[in-house]
């Protein structure tokens, strides 16, 4: 796969295999935020299936959260050039998560908005697992996220089974830099698709992501211990 930087297409290799996230047959349903990840998701997976030793199908869905100046033609767009059937489901979800009654948590409901409209699509559509397109960063991040703000030790999983196994989400992306796929994603012209959230330069995971990069600087081993840390959990020594 030449068009596949060498290291990105080893770490996603590795998380493929490590956790058994592509099997014969399977329907991925790939959520497409407009982002350099999700859609960096869908070029890769697409390049995987010209060389797996077994086929399987893909599908991609924007949710379109319903902010003004959203233009999804780009997305639409790119997948046609894949040849991957792209479904764009519009909603007011933006809006219904920045109302007067949710103020304080934006984000979550968003969110959660999304998931559910995503499993929705894929049962429709007959899908078995929904690819995201998260990065290390951004696992790490969802650990200080909810150690800070949830009082929980937990972070986003590669492999996440749902209503007992009917559909599975997977994170192939889950091993890669996001430095690296923003590199990719400029080498290879992907669109990039503009965020119209009002929350986007403003979140908590914002002012995590830029504590993170200050330690980084500081000692090039930190995001690795941190990410190593996450399948090294010794629980004798938590309370």
């Amino acid at each position: 796969m030449p068009n596949i930087d060498k290291e990105i297409n080893r770490f996603v290799g590795r998380a493929l295999h490590q956790y058994d996230l592509l099997a014969d047959g399977d329907h991925i349903l790939i959520g497409l935020s407009g982002g350099k990840d999700s859609l960096s998701l869908l070029y890769i997976l697409n390049e995987w299936k010209k060389k797996t030793p077994f086929p399987y199908k893909l599908s991609a869905a924007h949710i379109d959260l319903g902010f003004d100046g959203t233009d999804t033609g780009a997305i639409e767009d790119y997948c046609r050039q894949l040849s991957v059937p792209c479904y764009v489901e519009r909603t007011n979800f933006g809006p219904m998560a920045h109302s007067e009654e949710n103020r304080e948590n934006p984000c979550f409901l968003c969110s959660r908005l999304r998931r559910k409209r995503l499993f929705e699509i894929a049962h429709t559509l007959g899908a078995n697992k929904v690819a995201l397109g998260h990065n290390k960063d951004d696992l790490i991040e969802t650990l200080f996220l909810n150690i800070f703000y949830s009082g929980e030790i937990s972070t986003m999983v590669p492999r996440q089974p749902f209503f007992n196994g009917l559909i599975t989400v997977i994170r192939p992306l889950a091993m890669v830099d996001a430095e690296k796929l923003e590199r990719f994603a400029v080498r290879l012209s992907m669109p990039e698709i503009k965020n119209p959230c009002p929350s986007a330069g403003s979140s908590c995971r914002k002012e995590i992501r830029e504590m993170l990069k200050t330690l980084y600087r500081q000692n090039k081993k930190v995001k690795g211990n941190i990410f190593h840390a996450l399948s090294n959990v010794h629980p004798d020594y938590l309370l």
